[in-house]
């Protein structure tokens, strides 16, 4: 059975104007059940995040500013959110949920997080709202814990997964492989174990066929035992922040084919959906809902 990470308290309230779209966790899990596509009994609230976990990843005097609220105003303007204790506790309660997900894809196959893909989080900084990085987290508890070896970590948000490139730069037990467009943000770009860069506009047709071919490559050569899926849906034409051209027919098509990739490998599989910034908020929704449609018609 697929599991996934959801709280209410990844609903949070923020200023009027702010434009990150927080109602989307609050809707994708109504309109998955809604549909029934999932049952109740598959979600599951995670718990807070172990500290030293963190700390396995995150710098320890940036973890202290960052949970004591003592970042100074420039470095949480960064992060593109206001700081308060809610606003730590549901980071936190976010981390635990792609952490505990891959807890549940060892035993399952895959799990899901309804929030997470904080792949702008740096060693010692958060950026991009993303504060702490909830992928490299549960790849570093994997390593450690000795319950897996290689790691690939999918990344096919719009924005290059800078953070998770400069986390895990000198790790090769763990591959980042970020498709992202070229002329978007971050403007200064890490260095990934592989960088796909796409021009503004690309279509369905040309992103799939980038897509499919560079993800043999490296699943050939780098034989994963297990993979992070950083599934944002700002690669769609609708997006405000995104610039590429591709439908949400194409979207899910590019789902099918990471799916069908983690089919073939037979390896777990852990999704934490990313961004989506299209001016329709049903838009969003339905992008990140064809996510769990997919993912259940194909591996389970």
């Amino acid at each position: 059975m697929l599991k996934i990470a959801f709280d209410p308290s990844y609903v949070l309230d923020l200023p009027d104007g702010h434009r990150f779209p927080m109602e989307k966790y609050d809707l994708l899990p109504r309109q998955l059940l809604h549909e029934g596509t999932v049952k109740e009994e598959q979600f599951f609230s995670p718990s807070l995040l172990d500290e030293q976990l963190a700390a396995q990843v995150h710098d320890q005097n940036y973890l202290q500013r960052l949970f004591s609220l003592s970042l100074d105003r420039r470095e949480q303007r960064a992060t593109g959110f206001p700081h308060s204790e809610g606003l730590i506790e549901r980071e936190k309660r976010i981390m635990e949920g792609t952490r505990s997900c891959a807890e549940q894809a060892l035993v399952g196959g895959a799990a899901m997080n309804i929030a997470g893909g904080t792949h702008h989080a740096f060693t010692n900084r958060g950026e991009g709202f993303c504060l702490m990085n909830d992928q490299a987290i549960a790849a570093k508890w994997l390593l450690e814990t000795n319950l897996r070896k290689r790691i690939l970590i999918v990344d096919l948000d719009v924005h290059q997964g800078n953070g998770t490139a400069e986390i895990f730069a000198d790790e090769n037990r763990v591959f980042t492989f970020s498709m992202h467009g070229k002329n978007n943000y971050p403007l200064k770009k890490e260095q990934s174990d592989l960088d796909v860069e796409l021009e503004d506009g690309t279509t369905d047709k040309d992103y799939l066929f980038i897509l499919e071919k560079q993800l043999d490559s490296v699943v050939s050569a780098f034989l994963p035992d297990f993979i992070f899926y950083q599934c944002g849906v700002d690669i769609l034409e609708s997006d405000q922040l995104g610039r590429l051209n591709v439908s949400l027919e194409g979207c899910k098509r590019r789902d099918e084919v990471v799916f069908g990739m983690v089919k073939s490998l037979n390896v777990p599989v852990v999704c934490s959906m990313g961004g989506g910034y299209s001016k329709e908020i049903r838009t969003i929704v339905e992008a990140h809902a064809n996510t769990f449609r997919t993912i259940q018609q194909q591996l389970f």
